[in-house]
């Protein structure tokens, strides 16, 4: 084959794939624009919920240097009251900690440590959890969904969005999204009809070396909750010590140390 026969071959399936990018980009389009809706009808649905509670499980990995990937588990609950109240708990096999927010001080606290620490925070649920990322590094990646405005913040690096199709999670059919960004890829399972609420979250790091993800199963879930007086109040267990939040260590969902397979 010489030159110009390779050119105009070349030609040919440059001009099939343009012809081909164009026939599916409608498809592609409408693809994105259902996944969106489906998105946002979510984030209004919980953002409408005055209480919401749910249980959780949860799983996040860990890439050794030997790039074997190990995996922490967890389970745990929560319930919110908007605009200002919370407590959440996560119980996994290295740290037992709840969280309470009355609205003007969040309590952290390490039942397995005996030992809390409180930060005066007024206002809402939304920034304290701001608060809490910007200013003291506490992550919590499943917290987004609970956020008044959780479209806008999950949507805010995303560059691609499709709407893959239906799943089941737990029994309950869904609809599952795939949204790309910059740092992070995520994929969520929206439950079919009027009831529009995540039953699985997963997370994927694409800034770390193989890829590891955070998932997130939830169940259970309750709207218009009966919350007593006490729900969103800290009572300090007998003997416990308050501490700095520098000083309480060892609450997160992966231990502190050398990681099985690993090297500190």
């Amino acid at each position: 084959m010489n030159f110009l026969s390779k050119s105009r071959s070349c030609a040919f399936a440059l001009g099939s794939c343009v012809i081909a990018l164009s026939l599916a980009s409608p498809a592609a389009r409408a693809q994105s624009d259902d996944a969106d809706k489906i998105l946002k009808a979510m984030s209004d649905y919980l953002a409408s919920q005055k209480t919401i509670s749910a249980t959780f499980n949860s799983d996040i990995e860990v890439i050794t240097p030997e790039l074997q990937k190990i995996q922490f588990d967890a389970t745990g609950q929560f319930v919110l009251t908007r605009p200002d109240k919370l407590k959440a708990s996560r119980t996994g096999g290295y740290a037992d900690v709840e969280l309470v927010f009355d609205g003007k001080t969040v309590t952290i606290f390490g039942r397995h440590l005996n030992a809390y620490t409180q930060i005066d925070s007024p206002g809402s649920t939304d920034q304290l959890i701001d608060r809490l990322r910007h200013d003291y590094g506490v992550e919590a990646p499943g917290a987004d969904l609970l956020l008044s405005r959780s479209y806008d913040e999950m949507m805010s690096d995303v560059y691609e969005v499709k709407h893959i199709g239906r799943g089941v999670v737990n029994g309950v059919e869904c609809e599952h999204l795939a949204l790309r960004g910059h740092d992070t890829d995520w994929q969520i399972w929206i439950e079919l009809g009027s009831h529009p609420i995540p039953h699985k979250y997963v997370i994927t790091s694409k800034a770390v070396t193989g890829g590891p993800q955070y998932s997130l199963i939830l169940s259970d879930w309750k709207a218009d909750v009966q919350t007593g007086a006490d729900t969103f109040a800290f009572k300090a267990p007998t003997g416990a010590k308050r501490v700095d939040i520098k000083e309480l260590t060892e609450i997160d969902e992966v231990p502190p140390g050398v990681v099985p397979g690993g090297r500190k």
